[in-house]
C-alpha cells in the first residue's frame, strides 16, 4: 500500500486513508478491503471491478488443471475427504485444505458460496496484473505454498526468468483467447506450475482471479500496479461499457 501511494503522489494524487477522508475535488479511485470500498463506492463515486464468483470454476480443465466447482459452505460442510475450500471473493474465512468439513470455522452462514477444487501441489506461483488481457507487471510470490516474493521483468538478465515469462505469457494469451472476455479489463490473475505425478515435467494452471484493487503487489512493478488499480477502481462514469457486468454492487 505504501507503495502504490508513493506512486499516486508522485503523479500528483492526493493519498488519503479512509478514515481521514474530507472533501474531495477531484475523481476518487480505491485500493483497500471490499468492506470498506463498498461503502465508500456511492459517496465517492468510484466502481469497483472485480470477477465473478463462479470465474475459476467455469474455466475448461485446460487452464485450471483440476477439479473446481462452485458450491456453498452447506455443501462443504458435507465433505469427507480433504478439499481445498476457499471463498471467492471476500476472505470471509482463511482458504486452504481442510480434512474434511468438519474443519470449517464455526458460525459460517451456510448459504455464503466457496469454491471446493480438488488438492493439487503448484510448484511456484505468479501474480499478473492484467490491463486490456494483457500483463502489465508481475513477480513471482510463493514457492511451494510458501511466500517467496521475486520480480519477474521482460528486460530480466536472468535466462531461466525470462523463459518462465515467455511460458506464463503464452499461457495467459491462450486464457485471453479462450476466456477473455469473461474477465474485467483490469484484473489480477494469479498463474503457477502446477506439479503433475502422471507426467513429467509441470504444467501452468490458474490459480484464481482477484480484485486488482485488493490485491498485494508482492514483487511487481508498483507504477504498473498502479495503473491498473486506477482503472479497477476509478470513477462510475468512465467504467467501460465490457466492464458494466464485472462492477461490484
Amino acid at each position: 500500500m505504501e507503495l502504490l501511494a508513493g506512486e499516486a503522489a508522485a503523479r500528483g494524487m492526493a493519498v488519503r486513508a479512509a478514515e481521514e477522508l474530507g472533501p474531495l475535488t477531484g475523481p476518487a479511485h480505491w485500493y483497500g478491503g471490499p468492506l470498506a470500498g463498498a461503502r465508500l463506492a456511492g459517496r465517492l463515486g468510484f466502481a469497483l471491478l472485480e470477477p465473478v464468483d463462479d470465474w475459476l470454476a467455469e474455466l475448461p480443465e485446460e487452464f485450471t488443471g483440476r477439479d473446481i466447482r462452485s458450491a456453498t459452505v452447506a455443501d462443504a460442510r458435507a465433505l469427507d475427504e480433504p478439499t481445498f475450500v476457499k471463498p471467492p471473493r471476500d476472505k470471509t474465512f482463511p482458504a486452504g485444505v481442510y480434512a474434511d468439513g468438519s474443519r470449517l470455522p464455526a458460525g459460517l452462514d451456510p448459504a455464503t458460496p466457496v469454491l471446493l477444487s480438488e488438492v493439487v501441489t503448484f510448484e511456484a506461483e505468479y501474480r499478473l496484473f492484467l490491463l486490456d488481457g494483457r500483463i502489465a507487471t508481475a513477480g513471482r510470490y510463493a514457492v511451494f505454498g510458501r511466500l517467496d516474493p521475486r520480480p519477474l521483468r521482460t528486460d530480466e538478465r536472468d535466462r531461466a526468468a525470462r523463459a518462465t515469462l515467455a511460458e506464463i505469457t503464452g499461457f495467459v494469451d491462450r486464457l485471453i483467447a479462450a476466456a477473455g472476455h469473461t474477465l474485467p479489463s483490469a484484473v489480477v490473475l494469479d498463474v503457477g506450475r502446477l506439479l503433475d505425478p502422471y507426467r513429467a515435467g509441470h504444467r501452468w494452471a490458474v490459480v484464481e482471479a482477484n480484485m486488482a484493487w485488493f490485491s498485494h503487489a508482492y514483487a511487481a512493478d508498483p507504477a504498473r500496479v498502479l495503473d491498473v488499480v486506477l482503472r479497477a477502481a476509478g470513477p462510475r462514469e468512465r467504467v467501460r461499457p465490457g466492464d458494466l457486468a464485472f462492477v461490484r454492487h
